[in-house]
């Protein structure tokens, strides 16, 4: 198969000249360089089957232009592609190595589309991965066919997806708006002065402040209340980073776990029967 690569110009034209340098392999090589690799692992074998197909990666990294992302970066995707069905494919399938790697290329160069098109994560499921790559094509030909509202339907039926799935990735297509964009028809405001400021003002970041001061002060007073044993579990046990186990305060006072259960629970209470009334204020 040799592949017609499409008009190219500027800054494509040098990469095209110097693949066009590389020779096309015929079926009897192409097999020959593709049992060198699948049973010796040769690279110069691989490089050569490589080599040889480079501007059908062109060709159908051109398939995909209408989607707005630069040619180079579609053509670096499917040359991964390319080099992945290299290195899995099984010369004696009966196969041509280019049948078998086209859906490697073009899987690599949809994936890049999808990742590259929206700050937004889309294509997470099958039914969405085919609605980014036929949406405009199915929705193009109902719309010619149909004058009367049913486009969208019918294109969602055609493709197998439910109408709030066609209407979402319709949607999301339409691509990210900078916030700082302008808003049409609008006196020259933008997107982010629309949007609603959650923050705290500065008088309610003051009283949150000084309520959580208030709250400090009481819990450190409440403690300062409570007897030495009370005390050493509420710090080291309950406010500590890094809790003492039952155990080690056990030992630490030469009494048992379940005494040291019991303190535990009583100050706890203690505490809690203090703090009630700021709380529920």
């Amino acid at each position: 198969m040799v592949a017609q690569l499409p008009v190219l110009t500027d800054s494509l034209r040098l990469y095209v000249n110097e693949i066009r340098k590389f020779p096309l392999l015929s079926e009897e090589d192409e097999h020959r360089y593709a049992v060198s690799f699948f049973k010796e692992k040769d690279l110069s074998a691989a490089h050569t089957l490589i080599t040889s197909n480079l501007r059908f990666v062109v060709k159908v990294a051109y398939e995909f232009r209408h989607y707005g992302l630069k040619m180079l970066d579609l053509i670096q995707e499917g040359n991964i592609g390319l080099m992945m069905a290299v290195r899995k494919f099984n010369p004696y399938k009966g196969v041509r190595l280019i049948s078998y790697a086209v859906w490697w290329i073009k899987a690599y160069i949809q994936n890049h589309i999808i990742s590259s098109w929206s700050l937004l994560k889309i294509g997470t499921t099958q039914a969405q991965r085919k609605l980014f790559f036929k949406l405009r094509q199915a929705k193009s030909n109902f719309v010619q066919m149909n004058d009367d509202g049913e486009d969208v339907m019918s294109a969602a039926e055609s493709l197998h997806v439910s109408e709030q799935e066609f209407a979402e990735m319709e949607q999301r297509m339409q691509g990210d708006c900078s916030l700082n964009a302008e808003i049409p028809g609008s006196d020259g405001s933008t997107a982010l002065e629309s949007l609603a400021d959650d923050r705290l003002n500065q008088e309610e970041m003051l009283v949150d402040f000084q309520e959580n001061q208030n709250l400090q002060q009481t819990v450190a007073e409440v403690v300062s209340r409570l007897n030495e044993k009370e005390r050493f579990i509420i710090e080291n046990r309950i406010t500590a980073d890094e809790p003492m186990t039952l155990q080690e305060i056990a030992t630490h006072f030469s009494i048992s776990r379940e005494r040291v259960r019991q303190i535990e629970e009583g100050a706890l209470k203690k505490t809690k029967q203090a703090l009630l009334p700021l709380l529920a204020a």
